[in-house]
C-alpha cells in the first residue's frame, strides 16, 4: 500500500497539472518548512549527544568527499554529453552534488513506517553534504578568480535558512537531550508525518510547474535526472557499507547522495553564477529527480542497501 504522504505529493502534482486553484498559503508553507527542518535537526541532536565526536569524524570527512566527488562526476556528463554551457553545467552539477531535505524527510518517514532502524546522526551528515557541491559549482563555473564573491557565497551557504535551522536544531537537541525536549515533542515529533504530508502537497504543486520546462529542454535532462541519482545512490550505498553503517543508515546515505538540492544551491548559484539558467537545474532537480526519488528511488535505495549488506556477509 502506498504511504499516505506519497499520496499527498501525487494530489499536489495532479492538482497542479490540472491547473487547479489549490495553493498552500506562503506563510503556511514557510511554517511547515521551518518545523520540518527543526524536527530533523532536533532528532539528530539528541542522538549526537549520545556519541563521542571522534567516532563520527571519519563519516563526516567521507561525506564531505562524497559531495565533492558527485559534483565533479556530474559536470563532464553535462558539459560534454549534454552540451550545456559551462555555467549551466556547473550549476546543475552543484545541485546534484548537494542534498534535498525534503527527500531526506520522506526517506526517514519510509524507514520509520517499516520500523527500520538507522543512525540518528544522519542530519549532521545532511548538513555537511550541502556545502562542498556549492564550492565545486562556483569553481567549475568561474575558476579560482578574485572576482568571485566568496563572502556572499559563504553567507548564503552557512547562514541560509535551511542550514541555520538544521544546525540550530542539532545544537538544541544536543544541549537539551530527550528529557529537555519532551515539552515540545507533540509539535516536532508527533506531528512530523502530518507536517511532511503538507510539505509534499506543496512540492507536488511546484513540481507540476516544471513540466513545461522539461518539454522545452529535451530528453537528455530527463535521462540525467534519473540516471544521475541512480549512479549517486550506488556510490552512497558503497560508502555507507564501507563506513559500517546499518542497512537503514546505508539506505539514508544512498538517498542523500541521490537527492538534488532545490533550496540552498539555487540561492548560492543565483549569487555566484547569475548567468546560469535556473530553469534548467530546477526542472531537473524538482521536475524529475525529486518525484522519481519520492515515488521510486527510496525503495530502490533501500533494496540496494539490503543487497550490499547481504552480499558482504556472503
Amino acid at each position: 500500500m502506498i504511504d499516505p504522504i506519497i499520496l499527498f505529493f501525487l494530489l499536489g502534482a495532479t492538482a497542479g497539472l490540472l491547473r487547479s486553484e489549490l495553493r498552500l498559503p506562503a506563510a503556511i508553507y514557510e511554517f511547515v518548512s521551518i518545523v520540518l527542518l527543526l524536527a530533523i535537526g532536533l532528532k539528530g541532536g539528541i542522538e549526537l549527544a549520545r556519541q563521542p565526536f571522534g567516532s563520527l569524524l571519519p563519516q563526516m570527512l567521507a561525506v564531505v568527499a562524497l559531495g565533492f566527488f558527485l559534483s565533479l562526476a556530474a559536470f563532464p556528463v553535462l558539459r560534454y554529453l549534454g552540451r550545456f554551457k559551462r555555467a549551466d553545467a556547473a550549476s546543475i552539477a552543484a545541485h546534484y552534488g548537494s542534498v534535498s531535505v525534503g527527500t531526506y524527510a520522506v526517506a526517514i518517514a519510509y524507514l520509520g513506517s517499516r520500523q527500520i532502524a538507522f543512525e540518528e546522526h544522519m542530519p549532521l551528515l545532511l548538513v555537511l553534504l550541502e556545502v562542498p557541491a556549492i564550492i565545486v559549482g562556483v569553481v567549475l563555473a568561474r575558476g579560482l578568480s578574485r572576482e568571485t564573491r566568496w563572502r556572499s557565497v559563504a553567507h548564503e551557504v552557512f547562514l541560509g535558512k535551511s542550514i541555520v535551522l538544521l544546525l540550530g536544531g542539532l545544537l538544541i537537541g544536543w544541549a537539551a537531550g530527550p528529557d529537555g525536549l519532551s515539552s515540545i515533542e507533540p509539535l516536532f515529533f508527533d506531528l512530523f508525518k502530518g507536517i511532511l504530508a503538507l510539505f509534499l502537497l506543496e512540492m507536488g504543486l511546484i513540481t507540476a510547474t516544471q513540466i513545461g520546462s522539461l518539454r522545452r529542454y529535451g530528453p537528455f535532462l530527463m535521462a540525467f535526472g534519473i540516471g544521475m541519482p541512480l549512479f549517486s545512490a550506488l556510490v552512497g550505498t558503497g560508502l555507507g557499507w564501507a563506513l559500517g553503517l546499518s542497512i537503514g543508515g546505508t539506505a539514508v546515505l544512498a538517498t542523500l547522495a541521490a537527492s538534488a538540492s532545490y533550496i540552498a544551491v539555487p540561492a548560492a548559484m543565483r549569487i555566484s553564477v547569475p548567468e546560469a539558467n535556473p530553469t534548467l537545474s530546477l526542472a531537473a532537480s524538482l521536475g524529475i529527480t525529486f518525484p522519481f526519488n519520492v515515488l521510486f528511488g527510496i525503495p530502490i535505495y533501500h533494496a540496494l542497501a539490503v543487497w550490499a549488506h547481504t552480499f558482504a556477509k556472503g
